[in-house]
Formats: C-alpha cells, sequence, structure tokens
C-alpha cells in the first residue's frame, strides 16, 4: 500500500449507491481554476462540481468512468447549500463521485478539488499537508464568487467533507490547530504508520509551519470528516460546529486510537460518531467495479464479508441526512 486515500485515474463504471427519493438529474461541470493566493501553490486547481439540474442526464466519460449527468445543463433551485469535497492523499476530485451525485440528487451543490502535488498522478507535495486547507478556502471563495452560478448558492449554508488527508484538511479548516512537531516523535515509536513513510520519502529537513497558517474559514457551517490523518496533532478546543465522524473498525491504514477516535476525544462538541463495523480505510471510496479490482487491488480490496456498496448505501444517506439537517 503506497498511497494514502489513493485512487487512480479510474478504469470503472460504477452503479450510484441508493439514496433517498430525489427530484433531480444531476449538471456536471469539470473545470480548472486559479491557485491560492496562499500556501505556497502556484499551479492551477482542477476540480468538478455536480448540482440539482432539470435536464436530461446521459452516461457521461470522465477518467475513464462512467456518471450519469448532464455536462454543463442548466442549475435548478435558488439558495442552494453548498459541500466543498477534500480527498485523501494521492487521490483525485472524483474519488468520492457516488456521494457526490448523491448529495447533488438531494440538492446541493458540490464541488470537489485535486489538490495540487497530492493526486494519483503527482505526490511531489503530498508531504505539505499544510497548504491544503488554503487551497480548500480558494476553492470555497471560487465558488460563492466565481462560479457563474455562484448567485444560485446560499453562503450561509456551506458544508465541508473529508477523507483521511482530506478529513485532516477539513478539520484544520474549521479551526482545528495541528502540532506537526508530534509526527516525528510518534515515528519513533510507530515506524510503520503511513505518515512516517511519507516524511521517509522527504527531501532535505522537515520543515514545520507556523501556527499563522492554520486559519479557521467561519463559512463552513458544518463537517463530515471520515478516517482523518494525523487525528493526534490536534488541538481542537477552538471548533464548536456540528461534525459527523466516521472511523472504519478495521482500518489498516489509520489504526487504533491515534486518528479518528483521536478526533472524537479532542471535540469539544461530541460529534455524531460512526464506527463502521467489519470496514477498512479504503471503503469510504466509491465503490470499485472488476475492472478497477484488477488494476489496484490495493483499495479495492474488502475485509471477508464486508459490502462496500450496501455500506455506501447507507453512508450516502447518513451524510446526506446530517448535511440536511445542518444546513437548513
Amino acid at each position: 500500500m503506497k498511497l494514502l486515500g489513493v485512487f487512480l485515474a479510474p478504469l470503472l463504471a460504477w452503479a450510484l449507491a441508493a439514496a433517498p427519493a430525489l427530484a433531480h438529474t444531476v449538471g456536471f461541470q469539470r473545470l480548472t481554476i486559479a491557485a491560492a493566493t496562499t500556501g505556497g501553490d502556484d499551479k492551477p486547481i482542477e476540480i468538478g462540481v455536480w448540482y440539482p439540474s432539470d435536464a436530461v442526464a446521459s452516461p457521461q466519460a470522465l477518467g475513464g468512468f462512467t456518471q450519469d449527468v448532464a455536462p454543463n445543463g442548466a442549475v435548478a433551485g435558488e439558495r442552494l447549500p453548498l459541500v466543498v469535497v477534500s480527498h485523501g492523499t494521492g487521490g483525485w476530485f472524483g474519488e468520492h463521485v457516488d456521494t457526490a451525485l448523491a448529495l447533488a440528487r438531494a440538492g446541493f451543490v458540490v464541488a470537489a478539488l485535486s489538490h495540487t502535488g497530492d493526486t494519483y498522478d503527482d505526490q511531489s507535495r503530498a508531504a505539505r499537508i499544510s497548504g491544503r486547507p488554503a487551497q480548500l478556502r480558494r476553492l470555497i471563495d471560487y465558488m460563492l464568487a466565481e462560479w457563474p452560478d455562484h448567485a444560485r448558492i446560499d453562503a450561509d449554508r456551506v458544508g465541508a467533507f473529508g477523507f483521511s488527508a482530506g478529513g485532516f484538511t477539513v478539520l484544520a479548516a474549521v479551526g482545528g490547530v495541528p502540532d506537526l512537531g508530534k509526527v516525528v516523535p510518534h515515528c519513533a515509536t510507530h515506524q510503520t504508520a503511513f505518515e512516517c513513510g511519507v516524511v521517509k520519502q522527504m527531501k532535505g529537513p522537515v520543515v514545520l509551519p507556523d501556527r499563522s497558517v492554520w486559519a479557521r474559514d467561519a463559512r463552513i457551517k458544518a463537517a463530515v470528516v471520515a478516517a482523518p490523518a494525523l487525528g493526534y496533532t490536534f488541538d481542537l478546543s477552538a471548533v464548536n460546529l456540528p461534525i459527523q465522524l466516521w472511523r472504519a473498525e478495521d482500518d489498516h491504514i489509520l489504526p487504533g486510537p491515534d486518528y479518528a477516535e483521536a478526533v472524537r476525544k479532542a471535540l469539544p462538541r461530541p460529534p455524531e460518531y460512526h464506527v463502521v463495523k467489519g470496514a477498512d480505510h479504503m471503503d469510504f471510496l466509491t465503490p470499485c467495479t472488476d475492472a478497477l479490482r484488477k488494476a489496484a487491488p490495493d483499495i479495492c480490496d474488502e475485509i471477508d464479508g464486508f459490502d462496500r456498496t450496501a455500506f455506501h448505501a447507507q453512508f450516502n444517506r447518513d451524510v446526506i441526512a446530517f448535511f440536511q439537517r445542518e444546513l437548513r
């Protein structure tokens, strides 16, 4: 297993996990936006946007897989809630596509980004996790002020979804302050931990970011965090918004009490906490097809008896219900 949350340019076509009775088809746009002005990243950011539409949907290719959407279809609705999505290390904007589609069918605008230098085809900045929250803020800036249909979004109803390193990103964006100086001592006693492998691959000395890098984005009113990376590094005393927190019971990438469980204990406001029995880390990703299982078994293998597709049907329902309740 080389990458946390890796989702190679998929070689798959998948079935959308079941969601509540919904009234909309889904419009979709694949866009490139200017980089954040902070965080040291100068490359444009690739994003995907899913949203409710009354246009006719049809099967459309996206990076080797198929989704049932209306490309550039007209947006349906006003004062729509927005959910921004941050992927795991080595991922891309489409790795939670079933959840994005389910949210869009339920009336949300969903915007996901590919984090610069931390994607399936470029891990040159994978260790620079401190730059991720600025990229997520840039995505929100774009969606609320520059996206052609930004007037359709209710700026008071913004949520965030993050998986793995994306969970770290979201926690930092909502006011969590990580102390990355804890990573090296942690690795002295947990040498096989995923983040320790990332540190070993770094060239040159470890440079810790200044505390001022971590800035709360008050526009985010609720967050879903799945299998968060580096949970043990966080001071979460200033985080007081609703959080739905997920942990895989048999997570072999981020196991034990140091990640999701550490976040649960550190949050001053108890989260809506889900421990998924029999699940592993990658089970939060879109269910795999047979083709993807052959191409990338490390992100598709399931523990005997666990059904990722069935899990995602419930997972998507729970995520939708949480955001509907907290962003109403």
